[in-house]
């Protein structure tokens, strides 16, 4: 077996793209026909830029939805991954469904993550607002060419922006890392909250 020792390359990081790609290959983003691999690959881009290059970190980033969106479960993600992963996975992953399998209240559950959230490492906490930041950057972008933007969340434009800023301040803390990150993710809350003004 060939050396596969490089600084441009991580075994670790293509095995969590590999999987992520395969559990998320029916998956499409809201509301379009994007496919969801490019929402962890871009959460993976943005932590790389703001400075944080760690294996475990990023190959939980490019992970971090499959447990919480699909039918994989953190056992299956603690066969193939180290520790850290999986608990940086398990940090980012809501439960949904009550223990009957029927949706959770949307507040409660968000209320719920929100706390969790805030107790979690720091790692799992970057990768919370990198996905924010892709997440309120993709509907900047869209809500420019798509007027019922709105329409695609199951919660009002309120809460959605709510839940947002919360999950920020929450995230963020005061670790001086997560600062830029959690600065970005304010005025792009307070771009859409200027949009949602002008259109009232």
């Amino acid at each position: 077996m060939t050396d596969q020792s490089s600084p441009f390359f991580s075994p670790l990081v293509e095995r969590a793209m590999r999987t992520a790609a395969i559990w998320h290959r029916n998956d499409v983003r809201k509301a379009t026909d994007t496919p969801y691999i490019t929402h962890p690959a871009s959460v993976a881009m943005i932590l790389i830029r703001a400075g944080f290059t760690d294996d475990c970190l990023l190959a939980a980033a490019l992970l971090h939805d499959v447990v919480e969106d699909t039918d994989c479960t953190l056992d299956e993600l603690a066969d193939a991954f180290p520790p850290a992963v999986v608990e940086y996975v398990a940090a980012l992953s809501e439960q949904k469904l009550d223990e009957s399998g029927e949706n959770r209240s949307w507040r409660i559950r968000k209320e719920e993550h929100v706390a969790e959230v805030a107790a979690a490492p720091l790692a799992a906490r970057a990768i919370v607002l990198a996905d924010k930041l892709h997440n309120l950057t993709a509907m900047c972008y869209d809500i420019e060419f798509d007027a019922n933007l709105w329409s695609r969340f199951n919660a009002s434009p309120a809460d959605i922006l709510w839940y947002n800023r919360t999950m920020v301040t929450r995230a963020a803390g005061e670790d001086a890392s997560l600062q830029p990150l959690a600065e970005e993710c304010r005025r792009l809350v307070f771009q859409l909250e200027t949009a949602i003004d002008g259109d009232a």
